[in-house]
Parts: C-alpha cells; sequence; structure tokens
C-alpha cells in the first residue's frame, strides 16, 4: 500500500501550465488538469490510493513499493531521472513534462534498463474532482481512455495494458538499452483526440528548451547551483499563457502536521510576484518580467481602488474558498481547502510590493508603459486616503485586524518610490504632497510601532510582539541598516523569534498579551523566507559571516533535489507547508546576490 511521503521526499516537474509531484517510489501523487488551479486528477498526496495515483517502478513482492537509490534533475532542466538498484538490475524513469505549444498537456514517463532484467509496472488509477470521481475508462483504438465530466486523459504506450481494481496496469521487463514509454495527455472530453505523443521526440525538445532558457541566466557567483535551480523552480511556477506565478503548485500541506493551517496556494499573489519581478530582472529574465507586469495590468484592471492581494493565474478574481471533506488530509491534516478566502482581505502592504516592482522595472530599462505608471499614481491617490487603516496585513491573519508596523512601512515604500517617479520628470504629479505625506507615514511608524524600551520596532502599534517583516525595515531603505533601532530590531528578532536551530518563526502564534494575532489554533513551522531575510540583514549590518553561515544552513535545508517548502519544523526536522514554494526560492536568489555582492566569497 502506497502512503505519501515526506513533503521534501517530492520532486516537481512540470510544463509552465501545470505541475506534478512524484515521489521517491516512483508514484505521481499531485497532479492538477489542465491548469495549476484546475482539480486534481492525482490526489492521493492529500489522501490515499483511493484518491489517484500513478506509480511506475520495479515489481516487489510485499505491499511497500522501493524507493529509488538515485534522483537527479538532468543538467539544469526540469527532467528528473530516477534510478532503482534491484536484485535482478538496475533500471531508470525519466520523468518530464514538455512545454505546451499548441499540443495538450502530457505527463511523459520513459523506462530505460541500465543493467540486468528488472520486471516493471506501472499502476494508474485516475480519479477527477480530486479523488471523488470514478472516470468512465475505455479501449479506442488501442488507446486507454478515462472520461468524467468535462475531462478525458488519453494513456498511450507500446505496453500491454489490462484493468483490475479501477486501476490500469502494466507488467512487462526492462533490459539493457530498452525503453518503454507511457503518456497521459488531457483534453476536452467533447473534443477529438488529442494527436499520439513521440516520447523521444518530446524529451529533446524539453532538454533543448530548458538548456536555452538556463543560459539566459547573468548570474555566475560561488551560489550558482542553488540559484539557477531556484530559477528554474520560479519558471516552473509560471503559467505561460498570461505570466501569472503560482505562489505554489498545491493546496493544504500543513505548517505544522496534524494541524489546520492548511491553505490552497494554486494562486499568484502580488506580493510574492513583485518579489519575484525583482530576482528575475537582477539575474537576466526581462522577458518574464515583461510577462509578469502585463498580467499585473490586466488584472488591477481600471479598478486599483479594489486591488485584491491575489489573483487566479488568469487575472480571476473570485477565489472562494471551500472544503473536500472526502479528503482525510496530508497525514490527517485537515480541512483540505480549495479557493482561499483571503483574497478579500485588506492588505495595505500589497501597495508598497506592487509600487516597487514598477518602480524597479522602470529602474532597470523595462519597456515603458504608460499605463503602468498611471496605475502607480491611482494606488499612491488610494493610499493617501487610507494608510492609516487597520488591516489584516502581510501574513493574512485571520483575527482582528490590526496597524501592523510592516504594512505602515510599505505604505511609505509605496510614496517613497512614487515620489521618485515623479522627481525623474517621467510623470506629473502633487509632488510636495506626497513628499510630506512620505515624512508623516515615517514619523507615524517611528513614534508608534517601535518600542524605545527595549529598542525594537513591534509587530503592530501598541503592541509588544515582534514580527520577522520588520527585518525588511533597512532592505525597503525605510532606515539605514547602521541606524541602532534596524540593528536593535534584528537583534530582538534574533533572540525572540528564532528556533533552537537559528531559523526565524514569523511572528509568535501566541501572543503574550493573551490575543492570539492571527486567529488559528496551533503553532507552524520556520517560515523560512524570514530566515533568508535575516541573513540579508545580518549582511548589511556587517555580520557577513554570520549571515553566510546562516545562508548556507538554510540551503542545507533543500531536499536532494534544491527545492524548499514554505516552512521548516524545527521539532520534526522536515519541511512543511506547500511545496515547492516560491516565497522561499526568491530570497534564496536575493540573498545569494547580496552575498556575492559583498565580495567575500570569490565567484
Amino acid at each position: 500500500m502506497h502512503v505519501a511521503g515526506r513533503i521534501e521526499d517530492y520532486a516537481l516537474i512540470g510544463d509552465m501550465q501545470t505541475a506534478a509531484l512524484i515521489g521517491r517510489d516512483g508514484s505521481v501523487d499531485w497532479h492538477c488538469l489542465p491548469r495549476f488551479d484546475s482539480h486534481a486528477v492525482f490526489a492521493s498526496l492529500l489522501g490515499t490510493e483511493e484518491h489517484g495515483f500513478w506509480r511506475v517502478g520495479p515489481q516487489v513482492n510485499g505491499d511497500e513499493p522501493p524507493k529509488a537509490a538515485r534522483r537527479r534533475y538532468r543538467g539544469d532542466s526540469l527532467i528528473l531521472e530516477s534510478e532503482w538498484d534491484t536484485p535482478r538490475g538496475t533500471v531508470r524513469v525519466i520523468d518530464f513534462m514538455p512545454p505546451r505549444e499548441q499540443h495538450a498537456p502530457q505527463l511523459v514517463r520513459i523506462v530505460e534498463g541500465v543493467s540486468g532484467r528488472v520486471p516493471m509496472r506501472s499502476a494508474l488509477r485516475m480519479r477527477f474532482s480530486y479523488g471523488w470521481v470514478v472516470p468512465w475508462v475505455q479501449q479506442i483504438e488501442g488507446r486507454t481512455v478515462a472520461v468524467a465530466g468535462p475531462d478525458s486523459v488519453w494513456l498511450d504506450t507500446e505496453a500491454d495494458t489490462y484493468g483490475k481494481d479501477l486501476t490500469t496496469y502494466s507488467d512487462f521487463t526492462i533490459a539493457p538499452g530498452e525503453r518503454v514509454a507511457f503518456t497521459i495527455s488531457w483534453q476536452a472530453s467533447h473534443k477529438s483526440p488529442p494527436a499520439e505523443p513521440d516520447s523521444e521526440s518530446a524529451l529533446e525538445a524539453t532538454e533543448n528548451f530548458w538548456r536555452e532558457w538556463v543560459d539566459h541566466c547573468t548570474y555566475h557567483g560561488p551560489y550558482r547551483e542553488a540559484v539557477v535551480r531556484s530559477l528554474i523552480t520560479l519558471k516552473a511556477l509560471t503559467y505561460a499563457p498570461t505570466g501569472g506565478i503560482v505562489a505554489a503548485p498545491t493546496t493544504s500541506l500543513p505548517e505544522c502536521i496534524g494541524g489546520m493551517r492548511n491553505w490552497d496556494y494554486r494562486f499568484t499573489w502580488l506580493r510574492d510576484a513583485a518579489i519575484t519581478l525583482s530576482s528575475l530582472l537582477r539575474t537576466g529574465y526581462h522577458q518574464e518580467a515583461l510577462a509578469w507586469r502585463e498580467w499585473l495590468l490586466r488584472a488591477v484592471a481600471g479598478d486599483p481602488e479594489n486591488l485584491q492581494i491575489m489573483y487566479g493565474i488568469a487575472g480571476e478574481r473570485e477565489l472562494s474558498e471551500a472544503e473536500l471533506n472526502w479528503l482525510p488530509g496530508y497525514e490527517n491534516s485537515v480541512p483540505v481547502r480549495i479557493g482561499n478566502g483571503a483574497a478579500g482581505q485588506l492588505q495595505l502592504d500589497v501597495y508598497g510590493e506592487v509600487t516597487e516592482a514598477l518602480h524597479l522595472a522602470h529602474m532597470t530599462g523595462l519597456s515603458r508603459n504608460d499605463y503602468a505608471s498611471l496605475l502607480q499614481l491611482k494606488l499612491i491617490g488610494y493610499l493617501e486616503d487610507h494608510w492609516d487603516e487597520p488591516d489584516e496585513g502581510i501574513w493574512e491573519v485571520r483575527g482582528p485586524r490590526r496597524h501592523f508596523v510592516h504594512s505602515k512601512v510599505m505604505a511609505w515604500v509605496a510614496v517613497d518610490r512614487t515620489v521618485k517617479l515623479i522627481e525623474s520628470g517621467d510623470v506629473d504629479g502633487p509632488l510636495e504632497r506626497w513628499r510630506d505625506l512620505r515624512d508623516e507615514i515615517h514619523r507615524d511608524v517611528c513614534e508608534k510601532g517601535y518600542d524605545k524600551e527595549r529598542n525594537t520596532f513591534t509587530q503592530s502599534y501598541g503592541s509588544r510582539e515582534l514580527d520577522a517583516s520588520l527585518l525588511l525595515i533597512p532592505q525597503m531603505g525605510f532606515l539605514p541598516p547602521d541606524d541602532k533601532r534596524v540593528i536593535g530590531t534584528v537583534e530582538a528578532i534574533q533572540r525572540e523569534l528564532s528556533t533552537e536551530d537559528g531559523f526565524v518563526l514569523r511572528y509568535p502564534t501566541s501572543q503574550l498579551d493573551g490575543d492570539n494575532v492571527d486567529g488559528l489554533q496551533g503553532e507552524e513551522g520556520a517560515f523560512l523566507a524570514c530566515s533568508f531575510w535575516l541573513a540579508d540583514d545580518l549582511a548589511m549590518i556587517g555580520r557577513v559571516e554570520e549571515a553566510r553561515k546562516l545562508f548556507e544552513k538554510l540551503l542545507s535545508l533543500r531536499n536532494d533535489l534544491g527545492l524548499l517548502a514554505e516552512e521548516w519544523d524545527s521539532k520534526l526536522q522536515r519541511q512543511v507547508g506547500n511545496f515547492p514554494q516560491a516565497f522561499s526560492h526568491v530570497p534564496l536568489i536575493d540573498t545569494a546576490l547580496r552575498l556575492t555582492a559583498s565580495g567575500a566569497y570569490g565567484g
């Protein structure tokens, strides 16, 4: 019987429109078709085998499928190679998804004999609508097709197949040099069958795509391997038709094993995408940055006053949250959620992140877009009237609104960058009025969000709690790194929010004043992005060697394929949260760039 592996046991493959997670045992346990946010066809990651999986690996007599002895990505690509050593020989499985053009979405699995003669099995159990719907499976002209409602999935292989227990099997023996391919293709059920795939041509095209894409990377520093793998991961999380970037390809992987902090991340957060744009621009990927900016302008449209914190990957605004009560959850972590109710929250910091992204695009020579400048002015027009209101903040708390310090700092960033845009002469605006507004916000934060006794900024006005988002104060230019208040805040966060192994929590889930700020039960792991922010700050305040050690310790948390989830559970020593997480890989890139620029490591 197959059970879901640890979160870090999974590999990612994708085609820039959707993705799949494959375990060490060769099982595809998560795959949504045809888009990232579509219903899952394989959902055993959040349930059991009954909810859909596709395992390809050596045949065994026992219940537990063997795990690959080795696995790797083929060079700088998203082509996964897994190898099993068995008593009868060694076998390799090559998994990939060809980048889509006009063809249907495909997941290709090529079994290749390395040595000996190894008995193999493909076990394919498709379950539509997140494991809820059993499709009608039939044979049509030698092809296996599963149909349910609007969806159909076609299996093509030269191997013989048979059905048993509502599962499609193929048993065969592979010898050295032999290759047997399996491909599933999605097609709307009312359309003609998808073209029969050519797996070898698809493999060659996929390898060429990634080689050419990585060649554009301008970073050649000492952390190139980690940076390139993170860039590939970010590219894989980009929805190519629109340029939208999902936060992660999964939903409801828990922030605490067995807990309820389980959210759907298959959407585009303006915050995540804005910082991603920064990383892409600084590593040579202007085309991706341009596509994201165009996505942003379409999503916001002519209504910046109603700016959402997140949108669907094509710019959809309606992201209603629901619970899938037939799924028992990853390691019994319930509820399993789809959609995200936080889409309707007020998070004032988003205005700052979007403005910072537009400013950076402008400063790095991204082609001019008059609406982008107009949007920036409209965003500040809104903030002028609303910056002093309480909000839900960067962490999307589901408790009462507060005057979060980070939100105010990012409101300052929005005004500051717009003042600079006007000063450059590229747009006209009320320069003196907005300079005064910038000064007013700065004074407000320093007076109401700073604890003089402890020499630290606090999570919100009037609170004594800390928040890791305060680490962004020097990075955003709100105060210089050598300001005593910045240094005091960094040291306070190290002292009060660090775990035993030196990583950083977002904030205390249990408040000193007895009021649980996020309105949720349970704990969570150390937030990896915050730990990278700490490394950045340490470098900025001159503690470069300490920053390097923390950064390399964070790199050691990556799985064997270089992937990171959202958080790290220091007690269980494992990754938690949705996986892989853009908001972990982006700051990895940023910290590598900062440490390289410090000149401490050569390269």
